[in-house]
C-alpha cells in the first residue's frame, strides 16, 4: 500500500491557507497559485458555514466571523480543481458533514482540526469515507488523544493501519512562544499510538518546522500567505510565504542529508583519504626483538599509521614467540610470530 504521508521532499508538506483568504475568492485563488509554486504536497482549506459551526445564540460574534470567511461550495470545488490541474493535492478540514457528499471526490486525505478532536460525531462521519485521516491534537491531553484515536479505530478497524491514521502535535494559539511548541510530544504520541507523527506549526518563522523534521516528523502543516505585513487576521502572523516555504524545503533536504542512512560504517571520504590508516594505530616493537623471544606488553607500542598489525590485536600478539629477529618500529606481520 502506498504511504500517504510520504511527500515529494520527504515529509508530507501541507500549506494551510485556511481562512487567510478572509472570504475573498480572488484572494483565495492568488494564495492557491502561490502555494502551488511553493512545491508543497497539499494545499489545505476549511469548509464550513457559520451557522453549521458556531451557535449564533451562544456566540454571535464568532458566528458572524465565520460567516464572513466562508466560501461557497462551487468556489471550493474550483480551488480543488485548480490544485489538481497543477498536480498538487487539495485538502480540507470539513466542519459540516453534509459537505462531504460534494467535496469527497477531490479529497485524498481528510484533516481533523484540533477543535474537533473531541467532536465524536464529526470523527464518526469522516471515518465513513474510509480515507486517510490526519488528526491534530491542540488543546488536548494525552488521554484525550488516545481516546479519540480509539474511537476512530472503533468506527472502522482500517484506522489501525499507519497508512490510514496519523497524528500531529499542535498548540492551538496564534502565535505561540517556542516553549509551547513542545516538539518532544511527538515522541510520546508515537510510542503511545504507534501511528505516524507530524507537527502543525503556530510559531513564527521556520525553526520549529525544520527542528521537527530532525526529530522525526513525517508530516508538516503550516499556515500560508502572500505577505504578513499589513494583515490584521491573526493567522497571517504565523504563516509562511512562498519564498520561506521554498527555503524550508531546502532546509529539509539539508537535514535529510545530514541524517544519512543510519548505517554505521566508514564513509567514502574517510576511505578515499585512507584515514583508516593515518588516524588509527598499529602495533610496533619498542626495541629490537631476537628470534625465539616471547613478546610481552612491555615490548609493544601503539603508533600511527595503522600499517601491519592493527592496535586492537594487542592481546593476540602478547605471548607470541618471534620466529625471526624483528627491528625496532619495523612494520609487523603475523608471519613473524608463532605460538
Amino acid at each position: 500500500m502506498t504511504n500517504p504521508w510520504k511527500g515529494k521532499h520527504g515529509p508530507l508538506l501541507i500549506a494551510e491557507i485556511g481562512g487567510n483568504h478572509e472570504g475573498d475568492f480572488e484572494y483565495a485563488k492568488k494564495l492557491t497559485q502561490l502555494a502551488i509554486e511553493s512545491d508543497v504536497d497539499y494545499i489545505k482549506f476549511q469548509i464550513y458555514t457559520g451557522d453549521s459551526l458556531v451557535n449564533k445564540i451562544e456566540s454571535p460574534v464568532r458566528n458572524k466571523h465565520f460567516k464572513k470567511f466562508q466560501l461557497t461550495n462551487q468556489q471550493h470545488i474550483q480551488l480543488a480543481q485548480m490544485c489538481r490541474a497543477h498536480g498538487v493535492g487539495y485538502m480540507a478540514s470539513v466542519w459540516d458533514l453534509s459537505f462531504i457528499s460534494w467535496i469527497d471526490e477531490y479529497m485524498d486525505v481528510y484533516k481533523i482540526g484540533s477543535g474537533d478532536l473531541t467532536a465524536y460525531q464529526v470523527l464518526k462521519g469522516i471515518c465513513k469515507t474510509q480515507k486517510p485521516i490526519i488528526l491534530s491534537t491542540g488543546l488536548s491531553t494525552l488521554e484525550e488523544v488516545k481516546a479519540s484515536v480509539a474511537f476512530i479505530q472503533s468506527c472502522d478497524p482500517i484506522y489501525f493501519s499507519p497508512n490510514k491514521l496519523s497524528i500531529l502535535q499542535c498548540t492551538s494559539m496564534y502565535p505561540i512562544p517556542f516553549e509551547e511548541a513542545n516538539l518532544a510530544v511527538m515522541n510520546t504520541l508515537s510510542k503511545e499510538t504507534l501511528l505516524p507523527i507530524g507537527y502543525s506549526d503556530h510559531t513564527e518563522g521556520c525553526k520549529a518546522l525544520s527542528y521537527s523534521v530532525a526529530m522525526g516528523a513525517k508530516i508538516l502543516e503550516f499556515h500560508f500567505t502572500d505577505a504578513r505585513e499589513g494583515k490584521k487576521f491573526r493567522d497571517h502572523k504565523v504563516s509562511l510565504t512562498k519564498d520561506e516555504t521554498l527555503n524550508l524545503i531546502s532546509e529539509i533536504k539539508t537535514i535529510y542529508t545530514l541524517q544519512g542512512n543510519g548505517n554505521k560504517e566508514p564513509t567514502p571520504s574517510e576511505l578515499d583519504n585512507k584515514h583508516e590508516q593515518s588516524f588509527r594505530r598499529a602495533l610496533f616493537m619498542k626495541s629490537n626483538i631476537k628470534k625465539n623471544q616471547i613478546i610481552t606488553e612491555d615490548d609493544i607500542i601503539s603508533l600511527r599509521p595503522c600499517h601491519g598489525i592493527p592496535a586492537n590485536f594487542l592481546n593476540e600478539l602478547i605471548g607470541k614467540k618471534a620466529n625471526r629477529n624483528i627491528t625496532k618500529l619495523e612494520k609487523l606481520d603475523w608471519s613473524f610470530f608463532t605460538k
